[in-house]
């Protein structure tokens, strides 16, 4: 399979980029970034695959030396500490950060000879950029790539996937929302009875782990360096995102070992899994969750967050309304920049903020804590939304908001309820709730589900980039694409 894939990757022009480029540790060639900076950034070509990484500017075509970010100021966050968010709206093709663990969950398989792209089908199971992401990089390496999803997602994500995939039997709808993960997982259980059906599952795939605790984790020392240089005594306090897949997540793993960072991991107030065992339904949406991951290091995180759906629905009104921003500037006095990069923060960023307000709340983080988080994607993605929030939390589809009221309760109002910090029995309790999905439900060896407690096994995954970056030179070069 190795062989047919490397001829698949000379005949269509493809050429893989190294983690280590990705991450920015490696510079990418002059010849390289001429190309791509001809290509369209939406467009299905190979050169794309290089814009997978944080480096994009706003414009999305040129590239930039410190990944793009946004500080949100104390008068719109209500506390001292400043609270950093890198934009994932900025990667290629599907503008969202999710593309990076698409790529890395095909590559690894690629140059190892598991996967033919010429015989092949990639079946991406998510809750929406995951999958998305998967199809993308599938029609760059002009195989099928399958989309599953929960039939309760965005309307945006359909629409996208509708204009990528090659057929629209691709597109496979699974019953529910966020919390309807397993329904995903017994789809993948029918669709893998096809022996041309691989399953790139990203929520046990530690190629996702892996991309992002080299890559996105580098991205947040690189922004917080920078801040750091302008304020000296300023040290990373927290990294703050939601668990979904436990792909990001996985960033926290490098900035605490390299900055002292606490990982904070976000969950939906609708669905408690981390905080009580608890279950429920919530519009959260990015964050699929009900179940541990079996990527998610718990056993290395310090805090666990719940946030209500209410706050991200809300705020997405406000960040996203003319009438909104007009008191936003008006009445908080954001300055433009502010203001114009609010529209790049969709529901997930949205929790991830108001986690990182409660959070910096409950620990009494100052001006010298920063936090960081991370917007996957954008408020475009989300713009059907807008009117079912009206209705429910205004009376209306088309009722005028009152953006006071949305700040006061979703902002002003946030207390430190539902902050979990963790000790070891705590963090125990977590790792034994991924038994029942991983162990009896998903037939992984209960010897490698036990393993992920020793924080050796994690160590020795992201010290394998310099490994799999071999191996993608070698694949390069055998399809004559160095």
């Amino acid at each position: 399979m190795r062989r047919r894939a490397i001829e698949r990757a000379r005949d269509r022009g493809v050429a893989l980029p190294t983690f280590a480029e990705l991450a920015g540790f490696t510079p990418i060639s002059e010849a390289v970034l001429d190309r791509v900076a001809r290509v369209d950034p939406d467009a299905p070509d190979a050169a794309n695959l290089w814009r997978i990484n944080w480096f994009n500017a706003p414009d999305r075509r040129s590239r930039v030396s410190l990944p793009d970010h946004l500080v949100l100021p104390p008068q719109l966050t209500g506390v001292e500490a400043p609270i950093v968010v890198l934009l994932g709206s900025r990667f290629p093709m599907i503008g969202a950060h999710k593309v990076l663990p698409a790529y890395a969950c095909l590559v690894t398989r690629l140059v190892v000879g598991g996967f033919d792209p010429a015989d092949q089908r990639a079946v991406w199971p998510s809750t929406g950029n995951y999958c998305r992401g998967g199809v993308a990089v599938s029609r760059i390496l002009g195989c099928s790539g399958v989309a599953v999803l929960p039939e309760g997602m965005s309307r945006e994500r359909f629409e996208w996937l509708a204009g990528w995939v090659s057929d629209s039997s691709d597109i496979v709808r699974t019953i529910g929302t966020e919390s309807n993960v397993k329904e995903i997982y017994d789809k993948c259980h029918e669709l893998e009875s096809d022996p041309r059906n691989v399953i790139l599952n990203q929520f046990s795939a530690f190629a996702n782990y892996m991309a992002h605790r080299a890559c996105t984790g580098a991205a947040v020392a690189d922004v917080f360096k920078r801040m750091q240089r302008e304020a000296p005594r300023r040290k990373l306090a927290a990294f703050v995102s939601a668990t979904g897949s436990a792909g990001t997540i996985a960033a926290g793993d490098h900035l605490k070992e390299a900055l002292g960072a606490k990982i904070v991991a976000v969950e939906a107030l609708e669905c408690p899994t981390l905080l009580e065992n608890g279950y429920g339904e919530h519009n959260i949406q990015g964050i699929g969750d009900k179940h541990v991951p079996l990527i998610h290091n718990v056993m290395n995180t310090d805090v666990v967050v719940a946030v209500s759906d209410s706050i991200s629905d809300r705020l997405n009104l406000l960040f996203n309304t003319p009438e909104g921003l007009a008191w936003l500037e008006d009445e908080l006095c954001l300055e433009p920049e502010v203001i114009g990069a609010l529209g790049e923060i969709g529901l997930s960023g949205l929790a991830n903020i108001a986690a990182s307000i409660k959070l910096a709340r409950h620990m009494g983080y100052g001006p010298d804590d920063v936090v960081a988080t991370v917007a996957t994607d954008s408020a475009r993605l989300y713009r059907t939304e807008a009117p079912l929030a009206r209705k429910k939390y205004f009376g209306d589809e088309t009722a005028k908001i009152s953006a006071e009221t949305i700040w006061s309760t979703c902002v002003g109002a946030l207390s430190n309820d539902h902050v979990l910090e963790l000790d070891q029995q705590q963090r125990r309790r977590i790792f034994n709730l991924g038994y029942y999905t991983w162990v009896e439900q998903q037939g992984v060896a209960l010897e490698d589900f036990d393993r992920r407690k020793d924080q050796a096994f994690w160590g020795e995954i992201g010290r394998s980039i310099p490994a799999w970056d071999g191996l993608i030179k070698s694949f390069n070069a055998e399809a004559g694409l160095q």
